[in-house]
Formats: C-alpha cells, structure tokens, sequence
C-alpha cells in the first residue's frame, strides 16, 4: 500500500505524451465536459488537477472542455473530476468519477473515462452491455462501483476501464475511481491490503486484476445478493 503521495512540483506532460493523446481523444464521437470540483488554492493535487483539465481542452477544444467548481460539502476528497456528456454550457452526468489526482496509470483511466462517456459505454462489449441491461432492469437499487488504485496500480487501470463503461452505458450504475497515493486512509476503511480493491454497494468486495467478463459477473452478483436480501419497511 502507497504512503501518502507528497506533491511538490506540478505533473508533467512530455511531447511524448501529447503526440500519444490524439489516438485517444482525438476521435471522440461527442463532446465532453471535465467538472473538476476543488479549490486551487488549498492543496497542490487540487490545483494540478484543475491544470491538467485546462490543458485537456486547451489541446483538444472540439472534443473536450472544463468547468472549475468549488468544493462541495458531501465530497470528503478532493480533486474530485467528474466526466460529463456535453459541453460546459450543456452536459448531463453519466456517472464517472476520478477521486484523487490522475497520475501514473490512473492517467489511462481518465483516458479510458473520457473515452467511455463519448462513446455512451460502446467501449464494452455488446453482450456486456445487454446483460448489465438486463441485470439493472430487475435491479431492486442502483449500483455503486468504487475501485481503489495507485499511480503504480496497471491492474487498476484495466478494471476503471471497464467499469467506466458500465457506467457510461447505463443510468443505474455510477463508477468511482480513488487513487489512495493521497489518502490512504480510503483504502484503510475497506480494509484494502491489496490494489486494485473493487467495492460494488458497499457490500460486495473483490481483490486483484478485473477485467469485463468479472466485472460483469461481479456486478451480477451484487444485484442477486440485493434482490435476496429481505425487504424494510
């Protein structure tokens, strides 16, 4: 488990990396808007999160924007980036989020966020999409997938990727991404000794490498353990 990260200098973002971007933004097939909420001036991660979403829309202004938003008192982390549909002046909310700074692998995760809401969740397979279709149909609750990574976490990456699209595929599931370099004590709530450590409604837990297939049959569970569990009233 990483120690809390220490962020003294801003993250950089080589040519290297901006001649990559463009295979995987450049061809977005809608907008998106990055809401990043969070106040520059309290902490460094918040600050370089509000930069690296200006220069995501400063690059790729057709496909990308950003709107920088105050913190709210319900979020107990921040930065907190939020991945909409739309642009800033029209954007519905699919559900994505990236709890924590980006950095490492978790850059291929906002990556794979982006890419997901602009394409409304066809980065899954479409037998995936047809059975989250049909689990969330009979569905007694909405389904809550939280996934708690590194920067060093590649593991992490690949799961974010495919819960993302669950996300971006339908209204009943949200997917939130925590990257435990500046909190750990996130991951010491669930008792996470080991990363990726994917939570689905609080109840359902799971450690190591996830891909969509799992995932899928995952959250499968999830929904019969709901649907199971006796009705208050």
């Amino acid at each position: 488990m990483s120690d809390q990260r220490d962020l003294t200098e801003p993250v950089p973002f080589d040519e290297d990396t901006w001649q990559q971007m463009p295979d995987f933004i450049g061809n977005l097939t809608e907008p998106v808007c990055l809401h990043v909420w969070g106040d520059p001036a309290i902490t460094a991660e918040e600050r370089e999160a509000t930069r690296l979403a200006a220069l995501l829309s400063e690059h790729f202004p057709q496909q990308i924007s950003h709107r920088a938003l105050p913190r709210r008192i319900n979020y107990s982390y921040y930065p907190v980036i939020g991945v909409m549909a739309g642009t800033a002046e029209e954007s519905t909310d699919p559900g994505v989020r990236i709890i924590g700074l980006p950095i490492g692998f978790q850059m291929t995760s906002l990556v794979a966020a982006i890419q997901a809401v602009s394409f409304r969740g066809q980065t899954l397979e479409p037998l995936s999409r047809l059975k989250l279709h049909r689990m969330m149909t009979a569905a007694r609750e909405d389904v809550a997938i939280e996934i708690l990574t590194s920067a060093e976490d590649e593991a992490g990456a690949i799961a974010a990727k495919a819960a993302f699209g669950a996300a971006a595929s339908t209204e009943r599931i949200r997917t939130f991404l925590i990257v435990t370099d500046f909190f750990p004590e996130a991951a010491q709530r669930y008792s996470a000794t080991f990363l990726p450590h994917i939570v689905i409604n609080k109840r359902t837990h799971f450690n190591g490498p996830l891909d969509e297939e799992e995932l899928v049959r995952q959250i499968g569970l999830a929904v019969k353990n709901d649907l199971n569990a006796p009705q208050t009233t």
